[in-house]
């Protein structure tokens, strides 16, 4: 039997939840809502996270553009992801919601625009 703690970050309740592996069955208390139990299982079983930050940006007078992902990520593949955003430059003009990298190694999640930038 495996426990694990917890803090759900779904909603502002921040509920404090205990999930606990009994040879596969997974039981979670603590939670007020049920996005908190699905939160918990998904942390455990396979926790993903959306990607924020900014990529290089040329022919602008701004020189990084904010981008992020339009789904969560694994979250073993952060870590690679950020290596490839950081190495990844675009020029100017950019609108809102322009796919900057397609499917971001394999996982089928586009990384967009998060502002336009003009000349």
């Amino acid at each position: 039997m495996t426990t694990k703690q917890y803090v759900c970050i779904v909603c502002p309740m921040s509920c404090s939840i205990e999930l606990t592996d009994d040879s596969g069955v997974l039981t979670v208390k603590g939670n007020t809502c049920k996005r908190g139990e699905e939160y918990a299982k998904n942390e455990y079983t396979d926790p993903k996270r959306m990607i924020t930050t900014t990529v290089g940006l040329r022919g602008s007078r701004l020189r990084c553009l904010p981008v992020i992902s339009r789904k969560a990520v694994p979250k073993k593949l952060l870590r690679d992801c950020m290596k490839q955003l950081y190495a990844t430059v675009v020029d100017a003009p950019v609108r809102q919601g322009d796919v900057i990298v397609a499917n971001i190694l394999g996982t089928g999640v586009d990384i967009i625009a998060a502002r336009s930038i003009t000349l």
